[in-house]
């Protein structure tokens, strides 16, 4: 059997993915498998679909991840086709194809065959749906059916699973002890299990047979995403019992996986307000030996239904400051509708603000911006075009209000501090040495 990245890597192979992944990262293939070798980086790549490599992890760019799929609601497959070609477009790193409506095994096809990135999946929703389909109930799901969906999705080609394995009965006494919680249970998946596990009196085969879900994942090289069940949907549910309780598990569990040879992530809330970021972030890092941690978000306040982009760019640029590796965007959509293609665009451009934001901080990454102050000083118009996040979509709003003098924009017009002061001081500046 095909080793894995992580086996690669302690084996001290540097792969073919490793020197792709280290291409714009500003570091060497050696010092991406080291921290693969390590567990603070993965990569997430099935062997039977080869996806754009991308590394993710300790010393990286923390990347962002755009979600897409269909409801029971609206099941459009091209459309969700177009939201993947959309994310992919406007910069998302990774994707996730998270369908819960329709034929599932022909939309998760036609959206890996339409994108060049790694895709990932939630498997509890086909396994439940597929419950619902032959048995009329969700609580009567099958060991082997739901077994039998991981390895069929890990077939297809998804190169990152988000599987929660660390929802047990230890994690729903917490929950009772505390006594339930203001925003409930909002994780799709999560709350299906409790459910099945409540019902069924059994604890979540997930957990009771981790080593098989990890040798399923092991065979694909698909990295394994600790999934967070019991995350905070309301800010007031940030950090309680039951979380830290299954994120304990989760970072247990990632070392578990990791001796078995499989590229491990854990997965973060959620809802947090600003004052709880910090502690969440470097909670996970301690316990999991740094493992990659992959946050939703995470949502600032819980009262900005329609701009909840924003909630969550301010979140994740936090959370990426702090160590988060990867960042599942929120679109504007959130909590109130199916996301559109423009949704898609606006919640991917607005993590990558935060995730830019987040990296001048942890990486010391801001050599780009020293560069546009200087392009915007100069009035360079052409240099800032280049150098912007979104350079073409500045050059449109630019174009749109074409200013009179073309140095200048219509912001300020002939009042153009720069236009007026460079001109005075551009002798002085040449003489002294110009930044």
């Amino acid at each position: 059997m095909t080793m894995t990245q992580l086996e690669a890597g302690r084996s001290g192979i540097v792969t073919e993915e490793m020197k792709k992944a280290a291409e714009g990262e500003g570091q060497s293939p050696e010092y991406i498998r080291k921290m693969i070798a390590e567990g603070k980086a993965v990569i997430p790549n099935n062997t039977g679909r080869k996806a754009r490599c991308v590394a993710i992890g300790a010393g990286l760019r923390t990347k962002v991840n755009a979600s897409i799929g269909t409801s029971s609601d609206l099941i459009d497959v091209q459309a969700e086709v177009e939201k993947a070609i959309a994310a992919e477009m406007a910069g998302a790193d990774t994707l996730m194809e998270l369908s819960v409506g329709g034929d599932l095994d022909a939309i998760r096809k036609e959206v890996l065959s339409a994108t060049s990135l790694s895709v990932g999946s939630v498997p509890l929703y086909q396994a439940f749906k597929e419950a619902i389909e032959r048995y009329h109930d969700p609580n009567k799901l099958t060991d082997e059916l739901l077994f039998d969906v991981i390895e069929r999705q890990c077939a297809d080609g998804i190169s990152f699973m988000a599987v929660h394995c660390g929802i047990n009965r230890l994690t729903i006494e917490r929950l009772n002890r505390q006594g339930y919680r203001y925003g409930g249970l909002v994780s799709r998946g999560g709350a299906y299990m409790t459910g099945w596990m409540l019902k069924n009196n059994r604890e979540n085969p997930l957990y009771e047979r981790f080593d098989r879900v990890v040798e399923i994942l092991k065979r694909y090289d698909c990295v394994l995403s600790l999934g967070n069940g019991l995350r905070a949907g309301a800010v007031h549910d940030s950090l309680d019992r039951a979380q830290v309780q299954e994120l304990l598990i989760n970072c247990e569990l990632a070392d578990v996986g990791q001796k078995m040879g499989c590229q491990m992530m854990c997965e973060g809330p959620g809802h947090l307000p600003l004052d709880d970021i910090e502690a969440n972030v470097k909670l996970q890092k301690r316990m999991s030996n740094d493992a990659p941690f992959y946050v939703l978000g995470p949502l600032t306040t819980d009262i900005a239904a329609g701009y909840d982009h924003i909630s969550a760019a301010i979140g994740a640029a936090q959370a990426a400051r702090y160590g988060a590796d990867l960042i599942c965007y929120v679109t504007p959509a959130e909590h109130l509708a199916l996301p559109d293609k423009r949704d898609v665009v606006e919640g991917v451009r607005a993590a990558r603000i935060a995730a830019h934001a987040g990296d001048m901080v942890k990486l010391g990454a801001k050599h780009r911006d020293m560069e546009m102050s200087k392009a915007r000083r100069d009035l360079n118009w052409e240099a800032q075009t280049r150098l912007g996040l979104f350079g073409e979509a500045a050059s449109e709003i630019r174009a749109s209000r074409s200013p009179e003098n073309s140095d200048t924009c219509t912001m300020c017009g002939s009042f153009c501090s720069l236009d007026n002061v460079n001109v005075h001081f551009k002798e002085s500046l040449e003489k002294g040495g110009k930044r």
